[in-house]
């Protein structure tokens, strides 16, 4: 990050409309690591310099000292807060700054919005576009404002709020509205529509006078300016400018060279978003593949000196029969990925994940695989049966290739349907394992079924009976013959003439413990059931 990032950049951007300074010193904070919503039931890693959204604090006093222990920079709560003597000291002790979130705004859209603007930075820190840092559209905003006056938004395609200038208090109340929610209101954006305002702008570059709609109080809203944002043909979103009456013909001109600039910005931030997750894959192959560029790629995710679990997943139908269906499945894959990486970045912001050929790995901080298992298991069930999850075992940066080969280990069982479970570790699935990799070793030598199983499958091609059946019934239910009957509907005594005549069929000793074993292993490998 950068120091245009820390605590009072912030402030500047997205002060007075969301959040207020309530107590502390922004200026301590001059590069915040990531934002972090607090949950009093988890035990979570912050990462320095967290803003931390205190959603349903009432009482910011413990939480402090707490936050202050793990380095954090701020805590938001809603607002107003009364600041007693209390508070105060508590703020002053433990140097996290206190904010309050404006009533009425949404906790979801200020961390949307928090992180977009913490992201800016990220795309390509050292270029810059029009003399504005490159994809920094809040300073854009605030350039494009000076420009022509009167405050602005930069909105995408949809009427949702990327960036917004300072001065917003200038406007009115729809547009507070606005920036609050994030989001154009339906009841304005119905009304635009309806005058074909959004028709103008998608035909044309020129900007587009809106004279002021009515208010909720009855009254007029200001009228706007609006000018479309687009690279060629592709329409990518536009500028409002909240104004008293129609731009000059100077500043109008400005509005339109303003929207070549967004455009570039915008297409920047699509290309950069594109390079950081090739990046971002590159990095994590590396790491959880192991060799000589493990240990840069680990330092680079910056989890050098963090224990970690590698998490495998896949999809549970991951074959295409023709063209169409195998391009759905890679877009499929893909968007599954990021949603993978989304969550585990709201867990842990050092997480990392990416899709390596139809496989979603992912490298995520945690001390124990019973954390990671239940992670992963909060997000298959949020997404639905279509996945199946390996969990590795616990590795430091260095050893991430041993956790990686557990976790696939694990993923191969799941996905070969041997074990009851969707998300599992490897101890969970140890004798499947097992199992597979003799069925493996069986295949790779090119061995048949022989002995007394042998013998009883083909008894039971020529005689149409249940041999096989049989004995699996009754090795599965440790020679109990009425449970082991009860499970393929039979009399007990017609059962016992079955076992009898397995045992001169397949000319085996049922009360040997090292016969009943090979049949049981050799049911278990070659599953004639199949």
């Amino acid at each position: 990050m950068s120091p245009r990032t820390g605590l009072a950049r912030v402030l500047d951007d997205l002060g007075t409309t969301l959040i207020d300074l309530v107590r502390g010193d922004p200026g301590r904070a001059t590069d915040i690591g990531g934002v972090v919503i607090h949950d009093p039931h988890d035990d979570q890693v912050l990462p320095p310099s967290a803003l931390v959204l205190g959603v349903g604090v009432r009482e910011p006093v413990e939480i402090l000292g707490l936050l202050s222990e793990h380095g954090a920079a701020a805590l938001v709560v809603r607002g107003p807060v009364d600041l007693t003597e209390e508070i105060i000291e508590a703020v002053d002790r433990s140097g996290v700054a206190l904010l309050g979130l404006a009533p009425g705004a949404s906790w979801t859209q200020l961390a949307a919005m928090l992180r977009s603007l913490l992201a800016e930075g990220e795309v390509d820190p050292s270029g810059t576009l029009g003399g504005v840092p490159a994809g920094d559209l809040f300073a854009l905003a605030n350039a494009v404002a000076s420009l022509i006056g009167a405050p602005v938004t930069i909105e995408d395609r949809s009427s949702r709020v990327l960036a917004f200038s300072g001065r917003q208090d200038e406007a009115d109340s729809s547009r507070v509205e606005t920036i609050l929610g994030r989001q154009v209101p339906t009841r304005y954006s119905q009304v635009l529509e309806a005058r074909g305002v959004f028709q103008q702008l998608y035909r044309s570059d020129e900007p587009v006078y809106v004279d002021g709609l009515p208010a909720d109080d009855g009254s007029l809203c200001l009228p706007r300016v609006a000018v479309a944002v687009r690279a060629g043909d592709e329409f990518l979103g536009s500028i409002w400018a909240a104004v008293r009456s129609p731009l000059p013909a100077d500043r109008s001109q400005a509005f339109r060279d303003a929207a070549k600039l967004v455009a570039l910005h915008l297409m920047r931030q699509r290309a950069g978003a594109d390079v950081e997750r090739r990046l971002r894959a590159d990095l994590v192959s590396t790491a959880v593949e192991g060799g000589p560029g493990a240990a840069e790629a680990v330092r680079r995710l910056g989890l050098a000196d963090q224990a970690c679990v590698v998490l495998a997943l896949a999809l549970t139908h991951p074959h295409g029969d023709d063209p169409a269906e195998h391009a759905r499945l890679l877009a499929e894959r893909q968007q599954i990925a990021d949603a993978f990486a989304m969550h585990l970045t709201a867990v842990h912001p050092r997480a990392a994940a990416a899709l390596i050929n139809d496989v979603a790995y992912a490298i995520l901080p945690a001390e124990s695989e019973d954390r990671a298992l239940r992670i992963a298991t909060d997000f298959r069930g949020r997404i639905g049966n279509r996945v199946v999850v390996g969990v590795g075992p616990v590795a430091d940066g260095r050893s991430l290739s041993r956790s990686r080969a557990g976790a696939d280990f694990v993923l191969r069982v799941l996905r070969a349907g041997r074990a009851p479970h969707s998300v599992a570790r490897v101890s969970d699935v140890h004798g499947e394992g097992l199992l597979l990799e003799l069925s493996d070793l069986i295949s790779s030598r090119g061995d048949t079924v022989s002995g007394p199983l042998a013998r009883l499958i083909e008894y039971d091609r020529k005689h149409s009976a249940c041999l096989v059946e049989t004995l699996n019934a009754w090795l599965d239910a440790f020679g109990d013959v009425t449970a082991a009957s009860a499970a393929v509907f039979v009399h007990p005594n017609t059962f016992r003439y079955r076992l009898r005549r397995l045992a001169e069929v397949g000319e085996m000793d049922l009360g040997d413990p090292g016969v009943r074993f090979a049949a049981m292993l050799q049911l278990r490998l070659w599953r004639p059931d199949r």
